[in-house]
């Protein structure tokens, strides 16, 4: 693996070939090459970690509730919950593993867009005298490389001085370079996003990742046909993504620089179309891998009706004030990549959970039950 090194205003950002070499998708597609595992986890392989925020009428998160408060449902069926953990402002204070990452995506993004929008990242970060609550960290995205801050840091100023100094510069790739741009754009953002998942999945803790950006193409519409190889790739991508962004506890939030100015429009709601979960690659869709899909699936939010990216920031951050951890064991699968909804209640009025949708499970290599 090539890495290359740069110091931006005392932190460091780390240029990394983070995707690996796969094979070539099929013409005329713009999947990820995200690799699929081809080994069967086995029986001591099958546990699900999620990330539940409880939130009350008014969109607060709720502290104080216990593991008797919850039911999980896996395919509408009771699991046992295997483990339990509450994490609110206390807890979260003497815990470090719970981390925020920023992304600043300049592929898909308008170049006036991208400026406003790391001006007001900016400005939220300097907010309290640059005090952060959170451990935080910056990704930029180019069409020409993503750039990495390994290290975190509650330093708001520094982070900002960082972002400062870094523009992502003038893009090769347009808005307007057709269906071919389009697509060219897609692949990118599907291999940024593996390619963070994957660097993520050796860091320990949750992530909340924050996305700046009105998405990638979704490619979806009456006119566009699939043929049957495509479909397959797109399912693979679909399977690894979930795992892997389950695997690395990211929870993704995507935040619309644009607001107001795509507001309303047909695209700003498209995505709900694809929220269901693909049981199988018959029923895949170009639009199920769009951003905002990923997030919603996540368990994260989709922000796309506001000028305002600094009190939209804040709002993702909510979550953070209160949250729980809990695992279950899946049943063996009957077949690879079986796709599974989840649910999770919380048996108090008024109050609603919100975890990942799904997950794909696996059989056992060995099963003894």
């Amino acid at each position: 693996m090539r890495t290359q090194l740069r110091v931006c205003v005392g932190l460091i950002f780390l240029s990394v070939s983070v995707f690996a070499k796969q094979a070539t998708p099929p013409a005329g597609s713009a999947q990820s090459s995200a690799s699929v595992p081809t080994a069967a986890p086995s029986s001591t392989d099958h546990r699900v970690w999620l990330d539940v925020v409880v939130t009350d009428k008014s969109g607060n998160a709720v502290p104080g509730l216990g593991q008797q408060d919850f039911t999980l449902l896996d395919d509408k069926q009771p699991r046992t919950i295997a483990s339990f953990q509450a994490t609110d402002a206390t807890s979260r204070a003497t815990d470090p593993a719970l981390r925020v990452i920023y992304v600043i995506d300049a592929v898909n993004t308008g170049i006036q867009a991208v400026t406003y929008q790391r001006m007001q990242l900016s400005k939220f970060l300097r907010q309290d005298g640059g005090h952060l609550a959170l451990p935080s960290s910056l990704v930029i995205f180019t069409d020409t490389s993503t750039s990495v801050q390994p290290t975190t840091t509650r330093d708001g100023n520094s982070l900002a001085d960082s972002l400062d100094s870094n523009a992502p510069g003038l893009r090769v790739l347009t808005r307007s370079g057709g269906f071919y741009g389009a697509e060219e754009r897609r692949s990118l953002s599907l291999r940024a996003i593996d390619g963070l998942a994957r660097y993520e999945a050796t860091r320990p803790g949750r992530k909340m990742l924050i996305w700046l950006s009105p998405g990638w193409p979704m490619l979806s519409g009456p006119n566009v046909q699939l043929t049957a190889k495509n479909e397959q790739w797109l399912f693979q991508t679909i399977v690894t993504l979930s795992g892997e962004l389950r695997e690395a506890r990211i929870t993704l939030y995507s935040i619309d620089p644009l607001g107001m100015s795509d507001a309303g429009g047909f695209q700003t709601f498209y995505y709900e179309s694809f929220l269901k979960g693909v049981p199988s690659y018959k029923k895949v869709e170009n639009g199920n891998l769009a951003l905002q899909v990923l997030a919603a699936q996540s368990g994260g939010r989709v922000l796309n009706s506001s000028n305002d990216i600094v009190k939209e920031i804040a709002n993702c951050l909510e979550d953070a004030k209160a949250f729980y951890t809990i695992s279950f064991d899946s049943p063996p699968a009957d077949h690879p990549d079986e796709y599974h909804d989840l649910e999770v209640k919380v048996d108090k009025p008024g109050l609603k959970a919100r975890t990942r949708t799904g997950y794909y499970a696996q059989p056992y290599a060995s099963s003894g039950r």
